[in-house]
């Protein structure tokens, strides 16, 4: 059964929040969440242009408190 992980990037600016999902993505299995936390607003549009780009996921983005979840799953 997939896992899901949550990496927590607030507070943390671009690419920093990319940068996290990508180490993170390297431990974790092929349909595999992932689910990005970010206070940086780019992070919203640059995550999942990259994810997209590399042959991944992008499954959901929505923002709360200030706060983007931006949830993808690993593809390969």
């Amino acid at each position: 059964m997939p896992g899901k992980t949550v990496v927590d990037a607030r507070g943390s600016f671009c690419p920093g929040p990319l940068m996290e999902l990508i180490a993170a993505l390297k431990s974790c299995q092929v349909g595999d969440e992932l689910e990005v936390l970010s206070t940086d607003r780019g992070s919203a549009n640059d995550i999942p242009e990259w994810v997209r780009k590399v042959g991944h996921e992008h499954l959901a983005t929505h923002v709360e408190a200030g706060v983007w979840h931006i949830t993808v799953r690993k593809a390969k």
